[in-house]
């Protein structure tokens, strides 16, 4: 596929990886093997298709929002036979995640200005996610990894770590893409958690993290009592154990999660 008189589109925040080492690398953290399922978001002019188009494995499925990259993809597919390709024409952020299938690797270059909402949803409605691996804005990154306690510790934060445990892969400096983008990137790492200590009720867990970082400076029995007038009750803080003067940012994403089945428990 020749993209080299391809310009990057600003509208969709493109950025082309271009430096071979680091394309290598990530390919290695995915560490595919013949049973993977592949899904790959934002595969632009190809730098990282190009190498899992040729691994042995079940499905590769690729998200392009982009008009000629989808039809180039599509186009190279089909003119060489590759039946376990299949490419979507489709902004990844309206992708049905909950109807994928099986287990899945999900590896993608995110356009900055929909990463965190797009890894919101992939953690929490991918119903078998195996492993991912994103390149992001090193910024959202530091924040994802952030531990409670932390300034950067935020809704993001709390959200995914509740679903996967985070690592981080490698930074990457704006030379590697063309244009280079104005701040650095990271690889960074998902890897789900046992199906025990996932959410039992990700909807109501949803509604308590956004509420309660909206106002992240004030006590969360302020907070919920306001917001949650029917459900809230002082006994909440006995059972969880911590002060009623507790803010958003203190509480870990386990301590969440046990405040969600308190403030909604199903009947």
């Amino acid at each position: 596929m020749n993209t080299e008189k391809i310009p990057a589109k600003k509208s969709l925040g493109q950025h082309f990886l271009k430096n071979e080492s680091v394309i290598n690398k990530i390919i290695e953290l995915g560490d595919f093997s013949a049973a993977d399922q592949i899904l790959e978001i934002g595969p632009g002019p190809g730098a990282l298709t190009s190498i899992l188009r040729a691994l042995d494995c079940q499905k590769l499925w690729l998200l392009e929002k982009d008009d000629v990259f989808a039809r180039n993809h599509a186009q190279y597919a089909e003119e060489n036979k590759l039946g376990h390709m299949r490419v979507f024409h489709t902004d990844a952020l309206t992708f049905p995640w909950r109807d994928l299938r099986g287990n899945w690797k999900i590896i993608g270059n995110l356009p900055y200005n929909v990463a965190s909402p797009l890894m919101w949803d992939i953690v929490s409605q991918v119903p078998k996610l195996s492993k991912a691996v994103f390149m992001i804005q090193k910024e959202v990154a530091e924040r994802i990894r952030a531990k409670e306690g932390n300034k950067t510790y935020g809704a993001l934060s709390a959200w995914i770590q509740s679903f996967c445990k985070v690592e981080k892969g490698f930074v990457i400096r704006p030379s590697a893409f063309t244009p280079p983008p104005k701040v650095d990137s990271e690889i960074i790492i998902f890897k789900p958690l046992p199906e025990e200590e996932l959410p039992k009720h990700p909807e109501y867990l949803a509604t308590l993290i956004k509420t309660a970082f909206q106002q992240r400076r004030k006590q969360l029995h302020g907070i919920f009592q306001k917001a949650f007038p029917s459900q809230y009750a002082e006994t909440i803080w006995q059972q969880m154990e911590i002060p009623k003067e507790s803010r958003a940012e203190t509480l870990s994403p386990k301590q969440f999660q046990k405040l969600a089945d308190l403030l909604f428990p199903i009947k």
